[in-house]
């Protein structure tokens, strides 16, 4: 690990993320050594430079790249790796909102959508960045994001990630919300349409009161959903409310256990925001760091590369 990245947590004190401005940071000679590791296909020091800088860094090396070599470096990864640390490396070159609207359509596409995968992102979002990924998602994919959620979907699941990917705060009164939540779960199946329409369009502080007081009076809102609901939506309410009440639990259980391009997903867009969080869940939840449980899973450079990201022991 660069000695110099511990200089960065005086730049970014009460920072969660894990990946940190590099300090000394001089795209130049970053490139110098980017292009001979390339050359010899040496992806150690391409792991080094890439994981030890941000998202905005990187954009600056690749640039730079582009400037003193008029080629993409993207294409040059493509051909100097393979596997798992290709994968990983690359994303690591995508802007955060490119990467985001990139998780969005690799879970809708081919066979079978990856419900999960939608969910985890349109709850961890705020409205406005949804947004903003909308359009780089058209720009991108040349389709309406919105459009091809409603493709990949259908019924209460449907309105449910477009409430999400539509959602704005509302005023809403907190006892109002728990009698109109509570009223669904009266019956032996409950109806969708007010959990869609309250979980989807209040702030998080609001919600949390609600939810609270609603398991004072109904028991655990996980099991009453899990017995009332059946199917996507099931799946789609349970998630939004785990991560209504705490995202960081959530993502950690995620990463129990999961398929490469799922951690590998996490791992990525939290690194400079919230890995530090997830990490201190996943120790909590397991009894084991995430650090060693990386360890455990994998091997070489991938390894390498994605105990950098997680950056340190808990």
């Amino acid at each position: 690990m660069d000695p110099e990245y511990f200089q960065s947590y005086n730049m970014c004190w009460g920072t969660l993320g894990t990946v940190r401005p590099f300090p000394n940071f001089h795209p130049d000679r970053d490139v110098m050594e980017i292009q001979a590791a390339l050359e010899k296909k040496d992806a150690v020091t391409l792991v080094r430079i890439l994981t030890n800088r941000t998202n905005a860094q990187r954009q600056v090396i690749a640039d730079t790249y582009e400037e003193i070599t008029q080629k993409d470096l993207a294409v040059g990864l493509k051909k100097a790796l393979s596997g798992e640390l290709e994968i990983l490396l690359l994303e690591l070159l995508m802007p955060p909102l490119q990467y985001e609207a990139y998780r969005l359509q690799k879970a809708m596409a081919g066979l079978g959508t990856d419900e999960e995968t939608l969910m985890e992102i349109l709850c961890t979002q705020s409205g406005e960045k949804l947004r903003e990924i909308s359009a780089v998602y058209k720009q991108l994919f040349k389709n309406d994001l919105e459009k091809d959620l409603k493709g990949e979907t259908s019924g209460d699941f449907a309105k449910l990630v477009v409430a999400l990917l539509n959602k704005e705060d509302v005023a809403g009164g907190v006892q109002r919300d728990i009698q109109s939540l509570s009223a669904t779960l009266n019956g032996k199946k409950a109806e969708a349409g007010p959990w869609i329409d309250i979980l989807t369009s209040r702030d998080s502080d609001h919600l949390n009161k609600v939810l609270d007081r609603l398991e004072l009076e109904k028991g655990q809102v996980d099991q009453a959903l899990e017995e009332k609901f059946s199917g996507d939506i099931r799946l789609g309410l349970k998630v939004l409310v785990q991560c209504i009440k705490n995202p960081e639990v959530y993502l950690a259980k995620r990463l129990v256990n999961v398929k490469t391009p799922i951690l590998q997903g996490i791992m990525v867009s939290h690194a400079e925001e919230d890995l530090l969080s997830i990490r201190a869940a996943y120790l909590k939840l397991t009894g084991t760091s995430l650090y060693t449980a990386l360890q455990k899973q994998y091997k070489g450079d991938h390894l390498q590369a994605l105990l950098a990201i997680c950056r340190s022991e808990d």
